[in-house]
């Protein structure tokens, strides 16, 4: 596709190439989605004015531009990463291939957090920590909607810690930091009210690595020892020694892990631990309150 032809043109042909790619797994509005978003992101303008400008010509240099990025798309590389951003709980997210592409299933998590703080078993002014913070979604999610706590986002990944303070500053939550730390290693004689974290959880061996965006993402926040289980079990034995009493541990896991991930936050002494769902009915997020005195 070159220089001479119209938006509405190219949307076609971009759609078409699309769905012949199979990047249309859900819905044939999918592979238009994506051609817009595409297009969007080189005009800089939003969808509306595809549809109000759709006989206007592209010039070559835009052409040349969405061409390239329609390539990158085609050859399967997520969305995100072409575009450099995803949104997350209605915040725009800075994202790059250093850290895993924020989804919607972990607003799931952002929800639970939401219904502690409107049954008050989370105290009005507190603090959280948000383990493996990646693009610093979670946390920063968390502080949009809790203004008067004070909430850390921790990485590993010197990378991820960078482009998480991009967020944290190009969003202006001054309630939030973000440090670099391998996982509590950071944080010896402080506690926590809450303790949030979506940490690596596939076994290295699952099949689903090789497909999809998947196939992108950093496979060092995504698997983990002990058949996706190491980093979990690992963050919730931890956990009481950085939890204030009454304070929540909250943890996205595999939908096939949500029993085992309840075990052990019973075993380690948690209660009231149950499993919420996600977007797709699968169980998604698990949590307990710790009492230091039973």
């Amino acid at each position: 596709m070159s220089g001479s032809i119209s938006i509405d043109q190219w949307l076609q042909q971009a759609k078409q190439q699309l769905e012949a790619a199979g990047h249309d797994s859900h819905s044939k509005d999918s592979a238009l989605l994506d051609a817009q978003l595409l297009l969007t992101h080189v005009l800089e303008q939003n969808r509306t004015y595809l549809y109000t400008w759709g006989d206007k010509a592209l010039t070559d240099e835009q052409c040349s531009r969405v061409n390239s990025l329609l390539e990158q798309r085609l050859n399967g590389e997520p969305l995100a990463y072409i575009l450099g951003q995803r949104e997350f709980w209605s915040l725009p997210f800075k994202v790059a291939p250093s850290t895993l592409i924020p989804r919607a299933d972990t607003e799931t998590l952002i929800e639970w957090v939401l219904d502690l703080a409107a049954e008050q078993q989370i105290p009005a002014q507190g603090s959280a920590l948000d383990l493996g913070t990646g693009t610093g979604a979670i946390a920063l999610a968390v502080a949009s909607e809790l203004p008067d706590w004070q909430i850390t986002g921790a990485d590993f990944q010197p990378e991820a810690v960078a482009l998480a303070s991009v967020n944290q500053q190009a969003l202006g939550f001054n309630n939030a930091r973000i440090i670099q730390s391998d996982w509590y290693q950071a944080f010896s004689g402080q506690t926590f009210d809450l303790i949030v974290s979506n940490p690596p959880y596939i076994d290295g061996d699952d099949p689903h690595l090789d497909q999809g965006d998947v196939r992108f993402e950093p496979k060092s926040a995504l698997v983990a020892e002990d058949a996706g289980m190491a980093d979990l079990a690992h963050i919730i034995s931890q956990a009481p020694e950085y939890l204030n009493d009454g304070g929540w541990l909250l943890l996205e896991h595999g939908f096939q892990q949500a029993e085992a991930v309840c075990e052990l936050l019973t075993q380690c002494g948690f209660t009231q631990v149950e499993n919420r769902k996600d977007l797709g009915g699968n169980p998604r997020i698990s949590g307990g309150c710790w009492n230091s005195v039973k």
